[in-house]
């Protein structure tokens, strides 16, 4: 059964008193970072049972007269066509969708940002589509790792900073935000304290943190869980040296604000004569660590996220989308934590079915524990069957009950082969839920199946093959957490996405 670890009310009260009292400390002007992602956070939801995705857009809510949006992207990512794992859409499809869903929110999103803009034809692309629409855009230059972020003298200078677009804001508590990490969020942030001192306004930054948790162990599993989530951007978690040395305390952060500290350190001290800030761990706003109600529960479901985090690492790489240096990172965290990809439990069941047909086969662990496979027939690929397997065990329907006429299914393959040219007549999970709909006209049982879709969310689901872009969009959309061998069903260069 799903169990809550965490208390999100108590979070929800707790993270916006600090924030208020954050915003109290400068006069004019608090650039507030948000670490993570600030609408949708999957990612705490799955090792914090019992956060909600979306807290902190309701915690904005509560100062929406107060705040502004401003969303930074990275020139790169749109060049690379990154993905984001979560939702699998583009970096800059995910700014649309946030600045759709601020809006929708009644917040109000200032602007956009590109960072270690280099002039790549992709930024410049995107750049003029968003102002098509009435956004404004800025861009932020890219400092050579030469200089950034040690060469403060360099950065706090006209050739830095300073040849960044000074981003306008109207209203005193700007949000940074991102759709992803390694946006640029914190040097936005430094560049507009940069430029709001050269205009006499004495701004103040601190970070909206989620994870690490500071107040939690190095080798913590959530800590751990967040190095998964972020191996490709080469964090480590670490012991603040400048928190230990001026309280004592021990307490986790991670190396890039571990090494940006010295320049909001200088920054502060120019702007303020004072930094208010003696640690990286004193920037952050973070109550998470005071609102976890079963460690045992969050630990569990942080290893489980490890797992999935490694097996999703070695599709990217599968795919060509990954780094052999990442898939080595998360197989050194398996190895140091002693997890094995057997511990997930719809793994095994997968690879036996798949060996026992010879075919590809999907298992679903349900909430409540039970698992279910499908295996590919000439109907159905592995995961319609092992949704419709899932669905009729929930429902307590007898498994052998056809649910889909093949009258229904064939029209649709014959328009799959023969009309649209499509070389694998089987049905995927959207096609198979377009049918199930269609059928509840005539058979009452497709409606009563239908009814079971959302007591799957929290289900787990394993593939013995890489999945279609449309099998794991929907399973995806039902709130389960699918992940796959990093194995093509068959040995061609080519895969088509569908």
């Amino acid at each position: 059964m799903y169990s809550v670890g965490f208390d999100n009310d108590k979070y929800l009260k707790m993270q916006s008193e600090k924030i208020l009292e954050r915003i109290s400390m400068f006069e004019n002007k608090l650039y507030l970072e948000f670490g993570g992602k600030l609408s949708d956070d999957y990612h705490a939801a799955r090792v914090l049972p019992g956060y909600k995705p979306d807290i902190k857009v309701q915690l904005l809510k509560t100062l929406a007269d107060k705040a502004e949006i401003v969303i930074v992207i990275n020139a790169s990512t749109i060049e690379s066509s990154k993905s984001i794992g979560d939702s699998g859409i583009s970096y800059e499809d995910d700014v649309l969708r946030l600045i759709d869903e601020f809006r929708n929110s009644h917040l109000y999103v200032g602007s956009v940002v590109i960072s270690q803009y280099l002039g790549q034809p992709a930024a410049d692309k995107f750049k003029d589509y968003l102002e098509g629409w009435g956004i404004t855009v800025y861009v932020m230059r890219y400092i050579p790792e030469t200089d950034y972020p040690n060469n403060i003298q360099f950065i706090l200078s006209d050739r830095g900073y300073g040849n960044n677009d000074y981003i306008k804001t109207s209203r005193p508590l700007i949000v940074i935000t991102a759709p992803g990490p390694g946006s640029g969020k914190m040097a936005a942030c430094l560049s507009q304290l940069y430029h709001e001192n050269k205009r006499g306004i004495k701004a103040g930054y601190a970070k909206f943190e989620t994870f690490p948790i500071w107040n939690r162990p190095l080798k913590h599993m959530i800590n751990l869980a967040y190095e998964s989530a972020t191996a490709d951007l080469k964090d480590v978690n670490m012991i603040d040296p400048f928190h230990l040395e001026a309280y004592g305390v021990s307490a986790v952060n991670y190396n890039r604000d571990i090494e940006v500290f010295p320049i909001l350190n200088a920054m502060f001290t120019r702007i303020w004569g004072k930094s208010p800030y003696r640690s990286p761990t004193d920037m952050g706003v973070n109550m998470v660590g005071h609102c976890i109600l079963n460690d045992e529960i969050c630990t569990e479901a942080s290893k489980q996220e490890i797992i999935r985090r490694y097996f999703n690492t070695m599709l990217d790489f599968a795919k060509g989308n990954g780094k052999k240096s990442d898939v080595s990172k998360l197989e050194l965290l398996m190895n140091n934590t002693g997890l094995l990809p057997y511990d997930r439990k719809p793994v095994t069941p997968a690879l036996k079915k798949a060996e026992m047909t010879g075919g590809p086969c999907v298992a679903i662990e349900l909430p409540d524990g039970t698992i279910i496979t499908g295996k590919t027939s000439p109907l159905l690929g592995a995961s319609s069957a092992a949704l419709l397997n899932a669905l009729k065990h929930l429902a307590r329907i007898d498994d052998r009950v056809l649910l889909i006429s093949p009258v229904v299914i064939e029209p649709i393959q014959k328009l799959k082969v023969g009309y649209l040219g499509n070389e694998n007549p089987r049905l995927h999970t959207d096609e198979v839920l377009v049918a199930l709909a269609m059928s509840t006209a005539t058979n009452p049982t497709a409606e009563l199946i239908l009814e079971q879709l959302p007591k799957l969310k929290n289900s787990e689901a394993h593939s013995s093959v890489i999945l279609s872009q449309v099998d794991f969009g929907v399973f995806r959309q039902l709130g389960i957490n699918v992940t796959c061998e990093p194995l093509y069903q068959n040995k061609r260069l080519f895969h088509r996405k569908s």
